[in-house]
């Protein structure tokens, strides 16, 4: 497992903020109040490891298949449906939304190899990431990636606690499939918008790991 370079800074801060509570708690009143002083050692100790273990990265082997979608984040499937997408497409499109709570691993990964042919900020609202709305009301991040006759749309979504996305992609770009696109922090939703007659290969509620779950493969 490594740490991901998006929570260098974060670490930091709180294992300098870590430090100095514990310090001042145990200079000041662990005379009087020992319990106390142990009690918010303990407490911030797991703030600090949760923190950590956001960042991380774990060491598995993703997957690299040209006849699949893979997944492109850790999390569960909570919609599978046909939507009209109304930025790109403009058309029936098959949806697969991935719900990334802050307890999943948060790197974002390419589904499929190809070209980055659109990239697009979108400012918006903060709703909860499972809210029907939050597809096209939040904050997001969307990528249109082509690999011969097929494309499909990549939309990096915040959630009520995520405020930063962060997208690596620019159009024209080569991208390989289950190499880094991006990284939300604080828990969010990753939607897939995929041609009608895609074979979707999970199910709701299924629990699904970026850059190694197949969610769906391509028509012959």
């Amino acid at each position: 497992m490594t740490i991901h370079r998006e929570g260098y800074k974060s670490i930091a801060i709180g294992a300098m903020v870590f430090g100095a509570l514990n310090l001042i708690f145990f200079y000041f009143f662990s005379a009087n109040l020992p319990a106390l002083a142990w009690i918010i050692f303990f407490v911030t100790l797991a703030m600090l490891l949760f923190l950590i273990s956001f960042f991380r990265i774990p060491n598995s082997a993703l997957t690299i298949n040209d006849e699949a979608i893979v997944a492109p984040a850790d999390g569960k499937v909570v919609v599978i449906e046909e939507v009209t997408d109304p930025e790109y497409f403009l058309d029936k499109r098959l949806q697969v939304s991935i719900f990334m709570s802050p307890a999943n691993v948060h790197v974002n990964r390419v589904p499929l190899s190809g070209e980055v042919i659109y990239n697009q900020y979108h400012k918006g609202k903060y709703l909860v990431a499972w809210h029907p709305k939050s597809s096209t009301e939040n904050e997001r991040h969307s990528v249109v990636i082509r690999n011969g006759d097929t494309l499909i749309l990549v939309k990096q979504i915040a959630g009520a606690m995520a405020k930063r996305i962060i997208n690596y992609l620019q159009v024209g770009q080569q991208v390989s499939q289950s190499a880094e696109m991006g990284f939300i922090k604080f828990g969010s939703r990753v939607d897939v918008l995929l041609p009608v007659g895609t074979k979707i290969n999970v199910e709701l509620n299924q629990v699904v790991k970026g850059g190694i779950t197949v969610i769906a493969t391509l028509k012959a």
